[in-house]
C-alpha cells in the first residue's frame, strides 16, 4: 500500500511536535525551584529545550533518511547529479531560525524585567543624586562611570531585608546592617524580599544560587545588586561561579531560607554572641601580648591553621 508523502510528513511532523513538547516539559535538568522567579526563567529554558528537540530531530532525521534513501546502489560507479542549490529552501531555513531568535529574544526580556533587571535604582549606571538633579534642571548629563557610583544587578528597590555581600579570595562574608550579625552562610526568611548589596574586595567573582535560578558578577570597584524571594525553605549551596584563583572550586557556601521565627531566633544568637566575641576580643586588646600572641588571637578569622603558625613562628 502506498501512503501519499503528504501524509507522512502530516503524521512525521505531529509526532515530532509532540515528542518535542513532551521532552521540553520533562527533561529533569533543572534543580528545584526555590525563588518565585525560578518558574519564569524555567518557563524560557523548557521553551528553549522544546525548540532544540524539534530541530534536532528535523536535522538528524532528514540526515538518517537522506543516508538510506540516497545512499550508493552496490555496483553504481556513476558520478551522483549536479545539484548546485534552492533558493526556496535556503530562505526557508534562514528565517525561521531568524524568528526563533526574535521570540526568545523578546520572551527572556520580559523575563529579566520581570525579575526586576530594569529596576531603576539596582541597574542603574547613573547616581541617583545627580540623575534627579538633571532631571530637575531638564536636561541630560554626561556621566563618567569612572568618577562616581556605578551599580549593576538584577533587583527590586523595596526589600524586607537588607544583606551586604563581600566577596574575597575565597569566601562570602555577609553583613547584616540592622543587626550587626557578620557571618559565613546567609539566613533569609522565607516569602521576604531579599535585597543583596554585593561588592568584591580583590578580583572579579560571582555570586550563583542555582536553586534560585539567579547569577551577578561581583566587580572590585562597582557595587551589584542581586533581590529575589525564596519560597521554599531549605538549605541551597552558594557557589562563586567566576574563576578568582586557585582555589576557586572551595569558594562555597550555604543559603539558608528558614521560617521567620527560625530567622529571628538566628538573628538573636548570633546577636549576643558577637556583642560577647566583642568584648572578649576588646579585653584582651587591652592587655599587653606579644607578636605572636596577637597574630594567633586573630587566626581563625583570617583562616590561618595552627600549622602555618608554627611555621611562622619557626
Amino acid at each position: 500500500m502506498n501512503i501519499p508523502g503528504n501524509i507522512i510528513t502530516l503524521i512525521a511532523g505531529i509526532l515530532l511536535t509532540l515528542i518535542s513538547l513532551w521532552y521540553g516539559q520533562n527533561h529533569g535538568l533543572m534543580p528545584v525551584e526555590a525563588s518565585e522567579g525560578a518558574a519564569q526563567v524555567d518557563g524560557l529554558f523548557n521553551l528553549m529545550m522544546t525548540i532544540a528537540t524539534g530541530l534536532f530531530l528535523i536535522v538528524e532525521g532528514v540526515l538518517v533518511y537522506c543516508l538510506i534513501k540516497f545512499r550508493r546502489k552496490k555496483g553504481d560507479k556513476t558520478d551522483g547529479p549536479g545539484i548546485e542549490g534552492n533558493v526556496p529552501l535556503e530562505i526557508v531555513w534562514t528565517a525561521i531560525p531568524t524568528v526563533i531568535v526574535f521570540i526568545l529574544a523578546l520572551y527572556s526580556f520580559e523575563v529579566y524585567n520581570n525579575l526586576g533587571g530594569l529596576d531603576p535604582e539596582t541597574s542603574r549606571d547613573f547616581p541617583q543624586e545627580e540623575m534627579q538633579m538633571a532631571e530637575n534642571q531638564g536636561k541630560m548629563v554626561a556621566y563618567n562611570p569612572h568618577q562616581g557610583h556605578l551599580s549593576l544587578g538584577i533587583g527590586n528597590s523595596k526589600a524586607d531585608l537588607e544583606v551586604e555581600v563581600n566577596g574575597i579570595q575565597y569566601a562570602w562574608i555577609f553583613t547584616y546592617p540592622d543587626s550587626g550579625v557578620i557571618s559565613g552562610e546567609l539566613h533569609v526568611p522565607v516569602n521576604k524580599q531579599v535585597k543583596l548589596t554585593m561588592k568584591a574586595g580583590d578580583v572579579i567573582h560571582a555570586f550563583w544560587v542555582p536553586q534560585l535560578r539567579l547569577k551577578q558578577d561581583v566587580l572590585p570597584g562597582r557595587d551589584s545588586a542581586l533581590a529575589f524571594s525564596a519560597n521554599r525553605i531549605g538549605d541551597y549551596p552558594i557557589v562563586c561561579a567566576e574563576l578568582c584563583g586557585a582555589y576557586h572550586g572551595g569558594m562555597k557556601t550555604t543559603l539558608h531560607v528558614e521560617s521567620e521565627e527560625d530567622y529571628q531566633k538566628w538573628i538573636q544568637e548570633n546577636t549576643f554572641a558577637s556583642a560577647e566575641e566583642k568584648a572578649d576580643t576588646m579585653a584582651m586588646m587591652t592587655q599587653p601580648m606579644s607578636e605572636e600572641k596577637r597574630l594567633e588571637m586573630h587566626s581563625h578569622h583570617l583562616g590561618v591553621t595552627p600549622e602555618t603558625l608554627a611555621q611562622l613562628h619557626n
